[in-house]
């Protein structure tokens, strides 16, 4: 078994332009690093997510923004449906169109689970850290819980507001943020990242 790399710099590079993803994860991570930037600061392009899976993408994501010269962080999360056959999936972005209209995704998968008794869910967040000389570290967190229509909540992002995650009577879009952090797909991979590159 490989030891893990610690994360020992100054300034961590968030490889997203996702405003929402980026808070999170500064938030998630803020004890940790001294600064952070983001891809979109450093001029980066968006990569091609070509990959087959959720830590295929996060590792190809944190790569290329690695190759500016600093650590790099990168996130790949979605939405699994088993009635939908784990759809969206690693297209839970794109479900939202080029506007990045997530009632259009929303209302995509309400009409695929038409009929179904299943509306179980789960998101899962793939968390690469990688640096400039290639080394990568990549966790997978999970959150399970079940879709509910009409979507409810203004808190979050995405699929936030139809996602109530089990044991809970409130959806991720109508929880208080830091509730939502204690629990998520996100802070559960964080965890698994933080015991492993940052203590």
């Amino acid at each position: 078994m490989t030891i893990p790399r610690r994360f020992t710099g100054d300034t961590l590079v968030i490889a997203s332009h996702n405003a929402g993803k980026v808070r999170e994860i500064a938030e998630l991570l803020g004890p940790y690093a001294a600064r952070f930037t983001t891809a979109g600061a450093l001029g980066l392009p968006e990569p091609e997510e070509t990959g087959d899976s959720f830590v295929a993408n996060a590792e190809l994501k944190a790569r290329a923004a690695a190759a500016a010269g600093h650590v790099a962080l990168a996130d790949d999360s979605g939405l699994v449906v088993p009635a939908l056959n784990g759809d969206p999936g690693i297209y839970s972005a794109r479900w939202a169109g080029p506007t990045k209209d997530f009632a259009l995704a929303m209302r995509k998968v309400e009409d695929g689970l038409v009929g179904q008794t299943d509306r179980s869910a789960y998101f899962v967040c793939a968390l690469s850290l990688a640096w400039p000389d290639g080394h990568v570290e990549t966790v997978e967190g999970r959150c399970y819980g079940t879709l509910v229509w009409p979507p409810q909540g203004l808190h979050g992002f995405g699929y936030d507001p139809m996602f109530r995650p089990d044991g809970h009577s409130l959806t991720f879009g109508e929880m208080d943020p830091a509730a939502k952090h204690a629990m998520s797909h996100r802070a559960d991979a964080f965890a698994q990242l933080v015991e492993r590159c940052f203590r």
